[in-house]
């Protein structure tokens, strides 16, 4: 390992060195810990007995070998502090845990499985002009298993239903939520206490690898939550590791986070490369495809408020970070999760910016959102919170989230946001999201979504996919397929997302009608995407298109087929405009409708 560039934060493979690593003869134990006074190793291996561990190095590293110790074997550290005191720890670069509340760490062998997803290595991309449509799941609650006491299907099972069902429904991204160790269920692992450690909810390190080898061979990208902000207050983690405050700050009016935990303490190099490490590890050693970066705002601004000013360290690191990872990895996604108007998040390094692949247009989702909780007459006043994205758009390369975030903590869930009763929500829903995915930038929908889930999401239950024996929920399910099917299949929805031709309104002020219109453009294709977002129905409206052309009549939300009031057409259905360009189209109160040019 290179001494000088983990003391100033320039390394990203600081886990080849430390944590434990087997070998024929054994296993090498390495941790740092520059302010204990002796550390010894204790494990299974030899009945928890002590073995005192040797200062190398510099001094502030620990090492011992143990013959005994092999892959699947736990152990931890016991930490003696200066004051005499001492403290048992999880190894900050194990590569497996236990399961909570218990928390040793566990020997794992990275090199035993073999991947077989070297065509997809090759040709996969950050998919700036291609569709990329992101399914985000929590793993322990997309389908639970009856035959476990905690609900949860191991990597390798489910895999075996999620890859399918991800194929079927049009999306050719997975976003899992954080797979590193944490012991609070409910943090949904945003609380770490293992930063090398895949979950042992789930399974091994070796079954985590095949879950991401057989979505590569089934032409699935996979990315990961990456939390570089916070970390676990549990003792027998990272906080106070060694005595003193190693990986967070020793201030508390910043070494603690809103959420209660550990935050790291980025002007620190050792720091630095750890985490640098960390992220490397995942794309390296699990050949994941990216990363979502979480609570980059946090990072950004002292405490995630802009009026304490930015944390030029933090943001230093974020910046240095990014640069080595697109280095090493030039077609890994990075993504931010920001809601700051900070400047240049998707920029490259060498252009001023952090070096993000994408942002989250939290700006897009809460103006959209808070437009479809409104009355009709509600959405006449407030008309231009869907046309304020186009704006600012192409300020950032952005992704449209709709995350896990705004189906919890008494949000409601998607279509529960929609105005009205129950049965008026649906043509609502379906009309929102053909807006979402006609809208320029990448799409992101959290599980159960798609199926109209009325329940918000809970950690400790599966998806209530039994609402689809409801027609109106099955109609919702068959729609969403349908979309985005389209939405893979043409290149007008994708291709030119961040270039200002694929983009133009045809009209953006029909105020008093909630009608919007817009066209997308791809090199070869155009397509017309009409909206009505009021409860009126039998509206008469006259699109503006090119004279003298046709348009194939592609989707539309309110076909009976999905649970809407038009007849859905049994052949081809072609509207022509009119030598100065006017399509008539008459409305079926809340509607969206797709006209590709042919």
């Amino acid at each position: 390992m290179d001494m000088y560039g983990f003391y100033t934060g320039k390394i990203f493979n600081a886990y080849e060195e430390q944590g434990a690593h087997v070998t024929p003869q054994g296993t090498r134990f390495v941790t740092f810990a520059p302010a204990a006074r002796n550390i010894s190793v204790i494990g299974e291996f030899l009945n928890w007995q002590e073995i005192p561990m040797n200062r190398v190095y510099d001094g502030n590293f620990f090492e011992c070998f143990i013959p005994e110790a092999r892959e699947g074997m736990m152990y931890k550290y016991r930490i003696y502090r200066q004051d005499g005191s001492c403290v048992e720890h999880c190894d900050p670069y194990g590569f497996g845990m236990e399961l909570r509340p218990n928390f040793a760490s566990i020997i794992r062998d990275l090199n035993k499985y073999k991947f077989h997803d070297e065509k997809w290595m090759e040709n996969r991309s950050v998919r700036k002009d291609e569709p990329l449509n992101i399914y985000e799941v929590h793993l322990g609650s997309w389908r639970t298993n009856e035959k476990n006491e905690n609900g949860w299907y191991s990597y390798k099972e489910i895999g075996k239903k999620l890859i399918p069902y991800l194929k079927d429904n049009g999306y050719n991204y997975l976003e899992i939520m954080p797979l590193s160790e944490h012991p609070c269920d409910e943090s949904w692992g945003y609380q770490n206490t293992g930063f090398f450690s895949p979950t042992s909810r789930y399974g091994t390190a070796e079954e985590l690898m095949e879950l991401v080898d057989d979505c590569h061979k089934a032409g699935i990208g996979v990315l990961m939550d990456f939390v570089p902000v916070h970390f676990a207050v549990d003792a027998y983690a990272l906080a106070n590791y060694d005595g003193t405050a190693l990986y967070e700050y020793p201030n508390q009016d910043v070494g603690v986070s809103e959420w209660g935990s550990c935050n790291f303490i980025h002007s620190r190099g050792e720091v630095r490369s750890y985490l640098q490490s960390a992220a490397n590890y995942w794309l390296k050693e699990y050949h994941f495809d990216g990363l979502r970066m979480d609570a980059i705002s946090r990072i950004i601004y002292w405490q995630g408020d802009e009026a304490r000013g930015v944390n030029g360290n933090a943001v230093d690191f974020i910046k240095y970070m990014n640069q080595g990872l697109k280095d090493m990895y030039p077609t890994c996604i990075l993504a931010a999760e920001d809601s700051t108007n900070f400047p240049k998040v998707t920029k490259p390094v060498s252009d001023g910016g952090l070096g993000f692949d994408y942002k989250w247009d939290m700006g897009w989702m809460n103006d959209t959102l808070d437009y479809f909780k409104k009355t009709s007459l509600e959405r006449v006043e407030n008309y231009h919170k869907l046309t304020f994205s186009m704006m600012y758009y192409y300020d950032e390369d952005y992704l449209l989230p709709l995350s896990h975030d705004e189906v919890v903590h008494g949000k409601a869930t998607i279509v529960q946001k929609m105005y009205g009763a129950y049965e008026e929500k649906f043509p609502q829903a379906r009309a929102f999201y053909m807006y979402m995915f006609a809208h320029p930038g990448k799409k992101l929908n959290f599980m159960g979504n798609e199926i109209g889930q009325l329940r918000e999401w809970d950690e400790k239950r599966e998806q209530d996919w039994d609402i689809l024996k409801y027609p109106i929920h099955d109609g919702f399910y068959q729609f969403m397929k349908k979309l985005q099917g389209w939405y893979q299949e043409l290149p007008a929805l994708s291709e030119w997302d961040y270039d200002r031709h694929g983009f133009e309104w045809i009209d953006c002020h029909q105020e008093e009608r909630c009608i919007y219109a817009f066209e997308r453009m791809s090199a070869q294709q155009k397509v017309i995407a009409l909206f009505h977002f009021a409860e009126d129905d039998g509206v008469a409206y006259e699109c503006v298109a090119e004279p003298g052309c046709s348009y194939e009549v592609i989707l539309d939300s309110e076909w009976d087929v999905y649970g809407g009031e038009k007849k859905t057409p049994k052949k081809r259905e072609v509207v022509k405009a009119d030598g100065k360009g006017v399509i008539e189209v008459e409305f079926a109160g809340f509607e969206g409708i797709y006209l590709l040019k042919i």
